[in-house]
């Protein structure tokens, strides 16, 4: 007897969408990206050359079981899925890089930047510790110091 795939699926496709994105190019880029990575669920990865941002969060139509509750209705993309490009057929995407940390991918951009320049360039990561200025006479503050980028 045939298997059924679908009997199998874990609806990986389900629990995620990917957008692409402007491949960068100069330190704002990456900045850019990196603010993606600063919040939860949010993984970014390059595939052939392309840098896409992936969103992991299920469809809302993903039932218990792994199957969709609207099928007969789902959007055309998920029409256009077939059990030929099924990720359940494997857990190596292929991914030229993947980045789920703003960490690792200013270490990336790091190094892209320092080839492209021929010499060492170092991007901000974490915030300067935030401080307060001394109060002036009146008890007011001088001046308020808001963290900066290192």
């Amino acid at each position: 007897m045939a298997e059924i795939l679908c009997d199998k699926c874990v609806a990986l496709c389900c629990r995620y969408f990917a957008l692409p994105l402007e491949n960068p190019r100069s330190a704002a880029d990456f900045d850019h990206i990196r603010w993606y990575l600063c919040h939860e669920n949010v993984i970014v990865f390059v595939e052939e050359g392309q840098w896409y941002l992936g969103i992991l969060n299920r469809c809302k139509h993903l039932l218990p079981d792994n199957r969709c509750e609207i099928y007969e209705h789902r959007p055309r993309i998920c029409r256009g899925y077939s059990t030929k490009s099924c990720e359940y057929h494997s857990t190596d995407y292929g991914y030229d890089h993947l980045f789920t940390s703003a960490h690792d991918l200013v270490v990336h951009a790091e190094e892209v930047l320092s080839k492209r320049a021929g010499r060492r360039v170092k991007l901000p990561l974490q915030p300067k510790k935030m401080r307060l200025r001394k109060k002036t006479k009146n008890g007011r503050l001088a001046g308020v110091m808001l963290p900066v980028m290192s």
